[in-house]
């Protein structure tokens, strides 16, 4: 793996403003991995799978900061970017033949004197103002810019994986990972490998009937929905208007990146999840779609 690590001046070069105001409240830096596994059989203008994790290092949910009771849980908020880190350490030996590139967005959420508070705009690396409503979505504000950028890179297919929302685990529990995808085709045979190894995935809407849920007065569109219905729907529609047209799947793990008790499949604690799909998928992977 090609290994390349963004530091907080590289990201303001980059015009990362997403990302830098989610890390802006805390002493930590924030940084930006990209791995980059790369066959030798590539060729230039191929296709190239792009895999995005939040990597939340701790979320204390900045000044709309979260209840203590649970918060010493929010360590795994960065379960995203692992479950990235450790599909690519795998598929590194594994050695599929398609070039295949993970960003993990660096960062801590904290509510310091510094930090970005509700109401404030921020101008994220595409260019699209976003208007901060709460502090604690700030998942949602790393990835922009990571997808924006892996876009960039020459990503022509996008997954993503997310400890987003825990209106995904109203609505799924801690069995099924909430799904999202703009590519019917590339939804289908991503679900294939799920099917394959053994993990559970359930689609959800990301239509765009939902859009007017994040509509802003004074931006391009706000960080969280309209009222307390379709939080994980208004999350992915959120992250949807940074990919485009590029075929894109978005995988809400909040329900399931940690668990109190251990399932079929699953183990207690950190639990993994989607590594696998992502690793037989990724040497499955068909850029028909």
């Amino acid at each position: 793996l090609e290994v390349d690590v963004l530091n907080e001046a590289r990201l303001r070069e980059l015009k990362m403003g997403a990302l830098l105001s989610v890390a802006q409240g805390s002493a930590e830096p924030p940084h930006l991995v990209v791995l980059t596994y790369t066959p030798p059989t590539w060729k230039q203008g191929q296709p190239v799978l792009g895999l995005v994790g939040k990597g939340i290092t701790f979320d204390t949910g900045g000044i709309s900061i979260k209840p203590s009771d649970g918060m010493e849980k929010m360590k795994y908020d960065m379960a995203g970017g692992a479950t990235m880190a450790g599909a690519m350490c795998a598929l590194a030996v594994l050695k599929p033949a398609h070039k295949i590139i993970a960003l993990i967005p660096l960062a801590e959420n904290m509510p310091g004197s510094r930090a970005q508070k509700p109401g404030d705009v921020q101008i994220a690396m595409s260019g699209k103002s976003i208007e901060v409503i709460n502090t604690d979505a700030e998942g949602r504000l790393v990835l922009a810019d990571a997808l924006t950028y892996a876009r960039q890179l020459g990503a022509t297919h996008l997954i993503d994986a997310a400890t987003l929302t825990g209106a995904v685990v109203v609505a799924l529990g801690y069995v099924n990972v909430g799904t999202f995808g703009n590519n019917q085709k590339f939804l289908d045979a991503f679900l294939a490998s799920g099917r394959a190894v053994g993990e559970k995935f359930w689609v959800l809407p990301v239509d765009d009937d939902y859009r007017d849920n994040i509509k802003s007065a004074i931006a391009d569109i706000q960080n969280v929905g309209k009222g307390r219905g379709g939080g994980a729907t208004n999350a992915a529609i959120f992250l949807k208007e940074f990919v485009d047209d590029t075929p894109w799947i978005h995988l809400d793990i909040a329900g399931t990146a940690w668990l109190e008790e251990a399932k079929p499949g699953m183990a207690k604690g950190p639990s993994g999840v989607a590594v696998r799909t992502l690793i037989h998928f990724a040497e499955h992977f068909s850029p028909d779609a």
